[in-house]
């Protein structure tokens, strides 16, 4: 058996002739990076959530609580309604 073709069928060449490159001037980066700018939203609501997590520490912290021990007992609940 002799192979006619030493490389495989699924890779490139990468030569000269056909590698192109483009070249962008500062003004078109310029308005890249304004477009992008405008495109960002102006606060995300997790920073505004986290922001207000740290500013009011105690109030979250209660509020965790309450959710955890209301879901608890929901499941509790639950289980103790649905058991066989």
């Amino acid at each position: 058996m002799t192979e006619s073709n030493s490389q495989p069928a699924s890779k490139a060449t990468i030569s000269p002739e056909n590698t192109a490159v483009e070249t962008t001037t500062s003004d078109e980066v310029q308005e890249i990076r304004e477009t992008i700018a405008a495109a960002k939203p102006e606060g995300s609501y997790v920073k505004l959530a986290m922001r207000n997590m740290v500013r009011k520490g105690r109030q979250s912290l209660w509020h965790f609580f309450l959710t955890t021990v209301g879901l608890v007992g929901l499941l509790v609940g639950l289980a103790y309604l649905t058991k066989p």
